[in-house]
């Protein structure tokens, strides 16, 4: 009588599961890998919106201790390279910040810069501003002709009028030159939502005002027409 073995078992150990081909396993890994990158990104902005918080707020103090020196001693307000040197406001969007003096990459993470070598605000030429479109001026696109621009340095406040808006290209020296009344000009670059370098410049021009009788100072001294806004 023939004889039959009976079947194997099934072996507990299940056989050793294969990856399968490189692109597959990329794939499986894509939405992982995908998360990790958008946390270490939200992770780096919270950091560096957290820093410029505490530098803002040290700046703060300092130009608070500047203007009890100002006013104490009578003696002009110090520029240092990277220190604090003014406070800028503008009502319509918002904006209330320490402006640090320079340009550096430093000093524009944590504040608007005063460009060197430009005027002082209050003194006669043209005070130029500069600042991160996704940062503090990150809604100056909003202004227009009338608007109202606050600086405060020392013991002293300077309110100016918005006169125009331009967009011009980074060679556009011509918006820093000096001018004989009293001018400021705000800078950012442009589109503001411009994924990457951005290829163009948002300029603001604005004039002191005489307080008392919100008559442009600059047109008192020299006469000279303001620019013509361009559309934004």
């Amino acid at each position: 009588m023939p004889t039959y073995q009976s079947p194997a078992a099934p072996s507990n150990v299940s056989p050793k599961h294969k990856a399968g081909p490189p692109g597959q396993v990329f794939f499986r890994m894509l939405p992982a890998l995908l998360t990790l990158a958008g946390l270490v990104l939200v992770l780096y902005v919270s950091a560096e919106y957290a820093w410029m918080f505490i530098e803002q707020q040290r700046f703060s103090r300092e130009l608070q201790a500047q203007s009890n020196s100002v006013q104490s001693s009578g003696a002009q307000q110090s520029k240092s390279s990277g220190g604090a040197f003014a406070k800028l406001r503008i009502p319509k969007i918002n904006l209330d910040a320490i402006v640090v003096e320079g340009t550096s990459r430093k000093a524009l993470l944590v504040g608007p810069g005063h460009l060197t070598n430009t005027a002082v605000p209050g003194e006669v030429g043209n005070a130029v501003l500069a600042a991160h479109r996704d940062t503090f001026f990150r809604r100056l696109g909003e202004l227009a002709r009338g608007d109202l621009i606050i600086v405060d340095r020392g013991d002293r406040q300077y309110q100016y009028r918005v006169t125009s808006t331009e967009i011009v290209e980074p060679s556009a020296t011509e918006v820093l030159q000096n001018s004989p009344g009293y001018r400021l000009t705000l800078i950012t670059c442009y589109p503001f939502h411009y994924i990457g370098p951005a290829p163009k410049r948002f300029i603001v021009f604005a004039q002191m005002v005489d307080t008392a009788s919100e008559k442009s100072v600059y047109n008192k001294s020299s006469g000279s027409p303001s620019r013509k806004s361009s559309p934004h």
